[in-house]
């Protein structure tokens, strides 16, 4: 066996996972409502055992889950990871108290999780938040008060957070949130806190967005949130250690994700070209044909190894890690682009039909290209690394 091919049970794990997928997970798809989160299906996940499995499995299952859930189903496959954004900084920086209270909910599919990183004015450039985490003491004279992190004289550090989050997938319906904020002003990444806010907490509200393709994405308010050391998730102004960890993780699965969504445009197109009748033969005989469809093949296998590589250099520990993270997610979701563009030019207009499956897969494999760090931040992403390691030579 090669380092890049899987053993026999992996694949039949696989094909298991799409037959699942189809079948089961399908049906209560489509029962859900656009824009808001399934819980019917969450829950299915769980019962399924595949949400446990996001903190017992390596990257490389991740995105063997991922990649075969997207390929029947994009709408599991997105409450899957989901679950798995939201919840891994807890699975992996929380308190024994913070896990047992949470990462069991996760894993039955009875909470919903959620990854509150992005801003309006902090998308792609993570270090740049504004939500602020300000201290809450005695002396405290209000929101224009300069922020400075101290501990309550009396007890645990406490703040309160202010500002707004955006694009917050399963906002604002989850059941609890992974927040980033800032609790030292002008300290770039190194300012960064990161807490576990429930739901339920004085201060917190939010409003679903409308996208192009129907999510449960939303913004999120925070009217001087309270929040205490108890909350924090790893260590004060710490946490954009702990939302690079996340990304690290989660992005070759993203790509692994889109590889689903581009098989299953390329499988589509083969079907599709093969008893297309046209120009006194089938689709496939036309070379210009045939050539696109060759095309799209050698993509998606090529995105797939990649992918494959950067979640096991993850589960080895490797230290290139967020290069080839970068490399996977960059790679992978802009030939998923490609490959169902390709797809819908040599379907035809019935592929622009609502219904379709590649009406669906054209607004679904949009989005990926920007969540999660955008591809020109995975292109800055690579450079850094490149010229990092030139320099240490």
């Amino acid at each position: 066996m090669t380092a890049f091919s899987l053993e026999p049970a992996q694949l039949a794990w696989c094909a298991e996972l799409r037959t699942l997928a189809a079948q089961r997970l399908r049906p209560l798809a489509d029962k859900g409502e656009p824009g808001h989160v399934n819980r019917a299906l969450v829950t299915e996940l769980g019962s399924l055992g595949l949400l446990g499995r996001l903190f017992t499995s390596g990257a490389l299952d991740l995105c063997l889950m991922r990649e075969s859930l997207a390929y029947a189903c994009t709408e599991a496959e997105t409450a899957l990871a989901l679950q798995g954004l939201g919840a891994h900084p807890v699975h992996a920086h929380g308190t024994r108290e913070q896990r047992a209270r949470w990462l069991p909910r996760v894993a039955d599919g009875t909470a919903i999780a959620a990854f509150a990183l992005s801003e309006p004015g902090a998308g792609s450039d993570a270090a740049a938040l504004e939500v602020r985490a300000e201290p809450e003491t005695a002396q405290r004279e209000g929101p224009s008060a300069a922020p400075a992190l101290a501990a309550a004289p009396d007890g645990p550090a406490r703040w309160r957070l202010t500002g707004e989050k955006c694009w917050i997938s399963n906002a604002p319906e989850a059941d609890f949130y992974t927040v980033f904020a800032r609790t030292t002003p002008g300290a770039g990444a190194r300012g960064v806190t990161a807490f576990l806010v429930p739901a339920d907490r004085p201060g917190l509200t939010g409003r679903g967005l409308d996208m192009l393709s129907p999510h449960p994405i939303g913004a999120l308010d925070f009217d001087a949130v309270p929040v205490t050391a108890d909350d924090v998730l790893g260590e004060t102004d710490r946490g954009f250690r702990v939302a690079m960890g996340t990304l690290n993780l989660f992005r070759p699965s993203v790509g692994a994700f889109a590889v689903g969504m581009a098989q299953a445009a390329l499988d589509a197109t083969l079907a599709h070209t093969a008893g297309r009748d046209a120009f006194g033969g089938r689709l496939k005989d036309l070379q210009a044909v045939a050539h696109q469809v060759a095309e799209m093949a050698l993509r998606t296998e090529a995105a797939r190894l990649m992918v494959h590589a950067a979640a096991s250099a993850y589960d080895a520990d490797a230290p290139d890690v967020p290069r080839r993270s970068a490399m996977a997610k960059l790679l992978a979701t802009e030939t998923a682009q490609y490959v169902v563009d390709t797809a819908v030019q040599l379907h035809g207009a019935r592929a622009l039909q609502r219904g379709h499956l590649l009406e669906h897969l054209y607004r679904e494999v949009r989005a990926p290209r920007i969540y999660e760090g955008a591809s020109e931040v995975q292109r800055g992403i690579i450079a850094k690394e490149l010229y990092a390691r030139q320099e240490a030579r």
